[in-house]
Formats: structure tokens, C-alpha cells, sequence
């Protein structure tokens, strides 16, 4: 019998922004020297920003996100 091959599905979205073109140039490069693409490496930068800051990244954030209740 042949094993079982489940994949998991990652939920994205689409997120359009304005940047300086130098820091985009940047981020561009940093993303060539560690042959990621300029979205792989723009997620590497937040998850390690908010990793030292503290902010959880998951289930457990994403219901609270945008929410104003308790401010």
C-alpha cells in the first residue's frame, strides 16, 4: 500500500504598497544574495521583526488583528 501524501495549504493574500526605490533596490538585492524571491524575502524580514518584538504570528494573532475593541 502507498503512503498517504497530505499537503497543507497556506492561506496568502495580496498586499500592494508604495516604497522609496532605493529601499526597494535594497530589498531587492538582499533578496538576490540569499536566492529569495523579493516576496520570500520581505516575509523573512517581518517574521524576524516580529519575532524580536515579541508579536505572535499565527491563528492566534489573526483574530485580533485589525479589532479596536479594548483601546
Amino acid at each position: 500500500m502507498l503512503p498517504v501524501i497530505t499537503s497543507v495549504t497556506k492561506k496568502t493574500t495580496t498586499l500592494t504598497f508604495r516604497l522609496d526605490l532605493a529601499l526597494k533596490e535594497a530589498l531587492r538585492i538582499a533578496a538576490e544574495r540569499e536566492h529569495r524571491s523579493i516576496a520570500n524575502m520581505l516575509e523573512v524580514l517581518i517574521r524576524e521583526h516580529c519575532a524580536r518584538q515579541g508579536i505572535p504570528i499565527g491563528a492566534a494573532s489573526a483574530s485580533g488583528g485589525d479589532s479596536k475593541e479594548g483601546r
